[in-house]
């Protein structure tokens, strides 16, 4: 699957299937120990109805690394800062 994935903010990614924002990558947790990142659907489709990877709405990671292994190693494009 062509996944790609956008940042928005530190620790925050849209998730893009066929150019089509389908969902979201989000970190959670204050210290590094307790990180989580989640990748979450926008809909909620019908079991089965899931894009592949996903077999249900929501999974948990403990890197952005893992997401990205188990995403098929999406294009990531950065947040740009204006300064």
């Amino acid at each position: 699957m062509p996944y790609r994935l956008i940042q928005l903010a530190p620790g925050s990614y849209d998730l893009l299937l066929h150019g089509e924002i389908i969902g979201s990558i989000v970190r959670s947790g204050a210290r590094t120990d307790q990180v989580t990142w989640t990748a979450e659907l926008l809909n909620d489709p019908a079991p089965g109805q899931w894009p592949p990877p996903f077999t249900q709405v929501e999974h948990t990671f403990k890197t952005l690394e893992e997401v990205c292994a188990w995403l098929g190693a999406p294009e990531i494009k950065p947040l740009r800062r204006t300064e």
